[in-house]
């Protein structure tokens, strides 16, 4: 089993910024993808950013330009820094990841709000 633990959110006005961090620990043998959803009330779960092995990286338009994906192999670990928020960003921020084998986890979410 894996589990994923992300840390990082909270409150923060119009044009702040956040920075998530989510660390997977457990059974890990190989990693592939790790990204982040988000979820806000009344909506469906929805793509933020995600990044493979390798480094390549997907946004959701929405977010393109100032939400940052970035991830240490060595420490299993994937961090989402998020620049000029916007109280649309407000929502539950999930940690998600894919193993070589398929399998797919994801974490318990943490809650941006982003509000004056």
């Amino acid at each position: 089993q894996v589990q994923l633990v992300e840390s990082g959110g909270g409150l923060v006005q119009p044009g702040g910024s956040l920075r998530l961090s989510c660390a997977a620990s457990g059974r890990i043998i190989s990693i592939d993808a790790m990204g982040w959803y988000r979820q806000a009330p009344g909506k469906q779960r929805e793509l933020v950013a995600k990044i493979a092995t390798g480094g390549s990286t997907n946004y959701a338009d929405s977010v393109k330009g100032r939400f940052t994906i970035s991830r240490d192999n060595a420490k299993n670990t994937v961090y989402l820094q998020m620049n000029g928020l916007k109280p649309e960003d407000t929502a539950v921020y999930y940690c998600n990841a894919v193993m070589m084998d398929g399998m797919t986890y994801w974490g318990e979410g943490t809650l941006v709000t982003v509000s004056s």
